[in-house]
């Protein structure tokens, strides 16, 4: 940007920047947003490159801020507001409820006893798809068996935790997908 051209933006900017603050604070609703975008203009103003000459400077400053302002509002937006963090606390009291912390950490302990009484490939396919998410491919490769055996694999050993944990087992994807092993007492 010529130096006359940013000298005559920063004197006007200068000059007129009550008037811009009261246009962008009405604008914006805020004076602490009006306040960070007219500090950014102006920092903005003088890294830029323009062209040789701007018609209207005053409207090109305001909409310089405003774009600015609109920008960090778009960015503020992302941020939880404070009532946002106070509703996240108040859920995560919920969910500490003793009560549900005493049932979840049973039931873990009874999963994990049931995958101890697994053979020790089956739990370990039964932990690398269902904890480690790993594809059927990637863990038939790893035990240098075939994609199908896995599933076999898998099959038995979820229907074995599923037995002893109490609970009904049911097959969500492949052949067979939604039959149900019920579990009798």
């Amino acid at each position: 940007m010529p130096e006359l051209l940013k000298t005559t933006l920063r004197k006007l900017f200068l000059e007129r920047y009550g008037q811009f603050r009261r246009h962008l604070q009405r604008r914006l609703g805020s004076e602490d947003l009006a306040n960070d975008a007219l500090h950014e203009t102006y920092l903005r103003v003088e890294r830029m490159n323009a062209p040789e000459a701007i018609s209207y400077p005053s409207a090109y400053l305001m909409r310089i801020a405003i774009n600015i302002a609109e920008d960090q509002r778009r960015d503020n937006a992302r941020l939880l507001s404070l009532p946002d963090i106070d509703d996240l606390y108040e859920m995560a009291d919920e969910l500490a409820d003793p009560a549900r912390t005493f049932s979840a950490r049973a039931e873990l302990e009874e999963l994990e006893r049931a995958l101890q009484e697994l053979p020790k490939r089956r739990r370990a396919i039964v932990i690398a798809a269902r904890v480690d998410q790993l594809p059927h491919r990637d863990i038939a490769e790893r035990f240098g068996i075939s994609a199908r055996t896995v599933e076999k694999e898998l099959r038995a050993g979820l229907e074995h935790c599923c037995e002893r944990m109490g609970r009904d087992f049911i097959q969500r994807f492949g052949p067979g997908a939604g039959k149900t092993s019920k579990h009798h007492d």
